[in-house]
């Protein structure tokens, strides 16, 4: 037998033990899986605290650690969960013992450079490490709750309350939504659905009026969102409430999938399912990635919160998600004390002994923030809040919470606190390649054999778990963008956590033109320009430096080209793209017949839609000239619906069609028929690529050159606006001059 034939022989045996132990562990119930999996957990605490501690030589290190690689690169290939419970203790072990070393070795400073400079990255990376422990904490092994199906009759379903609160969005956008809600399939008279608009618009309060939907207003806007739905709760009575934010389109099955589990679970109070997008937000248009790089959301609603749910720690997202009203209102309704009341009301249902729950099945889908300076308003709202949360009603402190949840709530907290520790990454190695600074007290070789398995470990670890909802690399690009700007937000909110107030983020407009977001990616600027500096500092020292230092300049010198690639990308973000629709195009494949002036009708496919527009493709041969009026036909549970439209364009088979103006009716009947499907949406979720690390490095470099490139084109141009324009004499003035 041949050396890779025992090879194939031990990763078969290998593979049957991983699929006979992970078919074991599924079989068992759910309590007896929280057990064994804590069980597991505490042994690897264990086993990893015998071998964190343990000293070894160079030769010694490299060996221990290459047996760890290669026992994790066998295991990545495995399917099931268990092999990723042993990937994270692996990866733990290599990032433990690289700590351990970090504290006992490296820290014998001997100047104040050194000693500022050091402790600020030891305490970076130990941020780092809570946030990778808690991290898996999370991820490891996520619940998939599925569906309860009602069994009652429908006379015997609760009744509803739906909530759809509105600030200044924009009536175009609201009414989708409405329109959506009116179609859930529900019994009419046990589904009302409620306008909550803090706006006070008399162009909403006719449409719904028009529509048949109850429109509420207040007397005052005090508290914002969570001012406005308390104040709906005063005056509606049903048994749940589901709560849409103005922009997020619910499906039909929306209420048919989720309050099942109510029944099923007496102290249930809240549930909650994905938000999903069907627009690109700014990183993915500017980037190019719609649909083929996994969004900054993703990781949260694709990971995150059926991890939590694990631990009965789901946080309540702000829209997409029922409630019980007893619980609600028995936790004084949504929270106020804090601009992110979604997260702080879940906070409070937990405490006060009820359950929460995640159903990872899209059942609603919204607009995206459109440009980037929207998306940090946002997020810097996110980051206050949370930190208002973590100073105010801290999850480690107070009754009510179990261990789980506590660990849970308290990563979620902590992650705002990014801002900082990812600028220091970001300029670590300048410290000695500008400064000399020893932040390392160790030889460089040393410092390899230690950081390169804590790094590929956790790196090769997280790809496995997350690779379907987040690609490697893309986790620095967004917290490089955001870095800057929620890092004083977030320390202000400890110092002060009534500082500050809610921000509505805008939806909806155009871009009209390309555009370069000089005030917002002067940050990134300055960092990418100190990491190219660095770079020519550090090729000076390998020319004229001290001999013995090639090693540590080498190391420092990989690290900020790192650090180049991270910030470039980032810059590349700040470029804005046009956006010359109002209201994106959802794709989507549709049976559409189409009939012609001349009476023929010719069946096709849809290829998107909008409100206003469709999208379709034709059998070849066949061309309908641009202009011409035709009558489109979608059906529902092989019921027809006709809209009149005019070719807009006309291609090779693909056209594409504006709708006439449509009755309120019509308008009804399309929600229905597209935004309503929840086939659209489930379709698109958790279906990317899954994550390669070194092609998503790949990847992330070429758009950090584009990144360069676009900041070198936006320079230019700015330069020539700056260089004054000569203008030429007129003719007349050329003539007077001569006669003079």
């Amino acid at each position: 037998m041949t050396k890779s034939d025992l090879q194939q022989a031990f990763l078969g045996r290998l593979h049957h033990l991983g699929q006979t132990v992970t078919s074991r562990f599924d079989a068992l119930s759910s309590q007896m899986r929280r057990i064994v999996l804590t069980g597991v957990l505490l042994f690897a605490v264990a086993m990893a605290l015998l071998t964190i501690t343990v000293p070894f030589d160079f030769v010694s290190q490299c060996i221990f650690a290459a047996g760890c690689f290669i026992a994790a690169l066998i295991l990545r290939k495995q399917p099931g969960r268990f092999p990723v419970v042993l990937l994270i203790v692996l990866s733990l072990i290599a990032s433990l013992r690289y700590m351990y070393w970090r504290l006992t070795s490296t820290l014998g400073f001997e100047t104040w450079l050194d000693f500022l400079f050091g402790y600020g990255l030891l305490a970076a990376e130990l941020y780092a490490l809570v946030v990778l422990i808690f991290g898996y904490l999370q991820t490891s092994w996520p619940l998939r709750r599925q569906p309860v199906l009602l069994t009652q009759p429908p006379s015997e379903w609760p009744t509803v309350d739906i909530f759809i609160p509105s600030y200044n969005e924009s009536l175009d956008i609201v009414k989708v939504t409405i329109f959506a809600a009116q179609a859930i399939d529900w019994p009419k008279e046990k589904l009302r659905v409620h306008v909550l608009d803090d706006g006070k618009r008399e162009d909403f309060r006719s449409f719904c009026h028009n529509i048949g939907v109850n429109y509420l207003v207040r007397d005052n806007n005090r508290h914002a969102k969570a001012g406005n739905l308390n104040a709906a709760l005063k005056v509606t009575d049903g048994e749940f409430v589901a709560i849409f934010d103005a922009d997020h389109v619910p499906t039909r099955s929306f209420l048919q999938i989720c309050v099942g589990w109510f029944y099923k679970d007496p102290k249930l109070a809240m549930l909650q399912t994905p938000h999903f997008f069907f627009s690109p937000d700014p990183f993915e248009k500017n980037l190019n990635t719609f649909q083929s790089v996994p969004n900054e959301g993703e990781l949260f609603y694709g990971l995150v919160q059926d991890g939590n749910d694990l631990w009965n720690a789901t946080f309540f997202c702000g829209s997409c998600a029922v409630m019980r009203r007893t619980a609600l209102m028995e936790v004084g309704g949504v929270a106020v004390e804090t601009v992110t009341e979604d997260a702080h009301t879940a906070l409070k249902m937990s405490r006060a002994g009820y359950n929460t729950a995640y159903l990872a099945i899209p059942q609603a889908a919204g607009l995206a923030t459109e440009n980037l300076s929207r998306h940090i308003k946002q997020r810097i709202r996110w980051a206050r809040g949370m930190a208002q949360i973590f100073r105010t009603d801290n999850p480690l402190l107070g009754r009510g919470l179990g261990l789980g949840q506590r660990l849970c709530y308290l990563n979620a907290m902590l992650h705002f606190f990014y801002g900082l520790p990812r600028l220091v990454f970001l300029t670590a190695p300048l410290t000695y390649l500008f400064f000399g600074a020893q932040i390392f007290h160790a030889s460089a070789l040393m410092i390899t054999a230690y950081v390169l398995p804590h790094i590929l470990h956790a790196s090769l670890t997280n790809s496995k778990i997350q690779g379907r909802f987040r690609h490697s690399f893309w986790n620095e690009v967004y917290e490089t963008v955001l870095a800057w700007y929620i890092m004083g937000p977030v320390l202000m909110a400890l110092v002060n956590p009534k500082f500050g107030g809610f921000n509505v983020t805008d939806k909806g407009g155009i871009i009209d033109q390309k555009f370069f977001e000089w005030k917002l990616a002067l940050p990134y600027i300055v960092l990418l320009t100190l990491n190219m500096l660095g770079m020519a500092f550090g090729f000076w020292q390998l020319a004229y430096g001290q001999e013995g230092a090639m090693t540590t300049i080498l190391i420092n010198m990989a690290w900020t080209i790192y650090n180049i690639i991270i910030t470039a990308a980032s810059v590349a973000v700040a470029s804005e793209t046009r956006q010359v629709r109002s209201e994106p195009r959802v794709a989507a494949e549709l049976s559409v017949n189409v009939e012609l002036a001349d009476g023929r009708v010719i069946e096709g496919v849809t290829q998107d839609f909008s409100q206003k527009g469709l999208g379709f493709r034709l059998p070849d041969g066949i061309e309908i000239p641009k202009g011409e009026r035709i009558k489109i036909v979608l059906f529902r549970n092989q019921q027809p619906s006709e809209f009149m439209a005019t070719v807009m364009f006309s291609r090779g088979g693909l056209l594409g069609a504006q709708f006439d103006r449509m009755t309120l009716r019509q308008q009804s009947e399309l929600v229905r028929l597209t935004f309503s499907r929840a086939d659209i949406w489930a379709s698109r979720w958790g279906n990317r690529r899954v994550d390669t690390p070194l092609k998503a490095l790949y990847e992330v470099t070429c758009i950090g050159m584009g990144g360069i490139r676009e900041l070198f084109k936006a320079t230019v141009v700015e330069l020539k606006n700056l260089v004054p324009v000569r203008r030429q004499p007129s003719p007349k003035l050329e003539n007077n001059m001569e006669k003079q």
